[in-house]
C-alpha cells in the first residue's frame, strides 16, 4: 500500500494487519498458562507490528506480513520472558511440594495423599495446606526448567512459533497432549473433577467450590496439588 507520493502508507498497513496480531495472540495463548492474558499479548502484538512498520523496507526482498509477523511474535516472545509469573519464593516453595510428591510416589508406588507429602515436608497438615494456597500453582510448565540444552531453542521459542509447516512440532505436541491426558487420569478423583471443571468448562475457582461444597481456599490447595503432582509426572516431556 502507497500514497499518491509513492510512499508506504503505514497507517493502512496497521489497520490491515491487526487481524494478524490478534490471530498470532490466540495461536500463542492455546499453549500458555491460564494467568496469561490474551489482551495483554494483542496488546503487545501491536506495539511489535508498529516496531515493524517503522523498520520495513521493501528493497529488503521479504512480504511485510511476514516480516511483521516475526516482528509480532517476538515482541509477544519477550514479553511473556520478561513477565513475572509467579514470585520466586512461591516458585521455590512449589518445586519443594513437587520434589517431596516425588519422593513419596517413588517410595509408595502410588499418589501420595496430603498428610503424606506434608510429613515428607516437616509439616503438619494445616501449615502443608496454608502453602498449598500461597503458591496458588497455576503454572504446567516454568520458563526454565523447559529449555533446551545448550544450542537449542527455549521452551517458548519451540511452543509457541509458527508449527503449522513442520510434521515434527505436531506430532511432539500431540503425543505431549496425549501423554498429559494420560497424567490427568492418574490424579485422585477429587483433583480429577477440579481440572476438568477449571480447564474444560472453564469455571472458576468460586464456581467449583459451591459445586464441590467445600470453600473456594480448598479448592485452591486441591487445584496447587493438582498441578504439582501434573509437573511432577510431565518432567519427563
Amino acid at each position: 500500500m502507497y500514497t499518491a507520493k509513492g510512499q508506504l502508507d503505514r497507517d493502512a498497513l496497521f489497520r490491515q494487519h491487526l487481524p494478524l496480531v490478534r490471530r498470532i495472540a490466540h495461536h500463542m495463548i492455546a499453549k500458555l498458562p491460564p494467568n496469561v492474558e490474551l489482551d495483554d499479548l494483542v496488546q503487545v502484538g501491536m506495539i511489535g507490528l508498529t516496531d515493524a512498520l517503522s523498520r520495513y523496507e521493501a528493497a529488503q526482498g521479504v512480504q511485510f506480513e511476514t516480516f511483521a509477523s516475526q516482528r509480532i511474535r517476538g515482541a509477544m516472545l519477550d514479553e511473556l520472558r520478561d513477565g513475572d509469573w509467579m514470585s520466586r519464593g512461591a516458585r521455590k516453595s512449589q518445586k519443594e511440594i513437587e520434589q517431596a510428591l516425588h519422593r513419596v510416589e517413588q517410595r509408595l508406588g502410588r499418589s501420595p495423599m496430603e498428610s503424606e507429602i506434608a510429613a515428607e515436608l516437616g509439616m503438619d497438615l494445616a501449615d502443608y495446606q496454608a502453602l498449598l494456597g500461597k503458591v496458588r500453582g497455576t503454572q504446567l510448565v516454568y520458563l526454565e526448567d523447559m529449555g533446551g540444552g545448550e544450542g537449542e531453542e527455549g521452551f517458548l521459542d519451540r511452543h509457541v512459533a509458527d508449527e503449522g509447516a513442520d510434521p515434527m512440532a505436531v506430532l511432539r505436541d500431540q503425543r505431549l497432549r496425549a501423554s498429559l491426558v494420560a497424567a490427568i487420569k492418574q490424579l485422585p478423583e477429587r483433583e480429577q473433577h477440579i481440572m476438568g471443571m477449571y480447564y474444560e468448562h472453564d469455571m472458576n475457582l468460586k464456581e467449583i467450590a459451591a459445586v464441590l461444597g467445600v470453600t473456594e481456599s480448598r479448592i485452591c490447595q486441591l487445584h496447587s496439588q493438582a498441578i504439582a503432582r501434573l509437573r511432577t509426572k510431565m518432567r519427563g516431556h
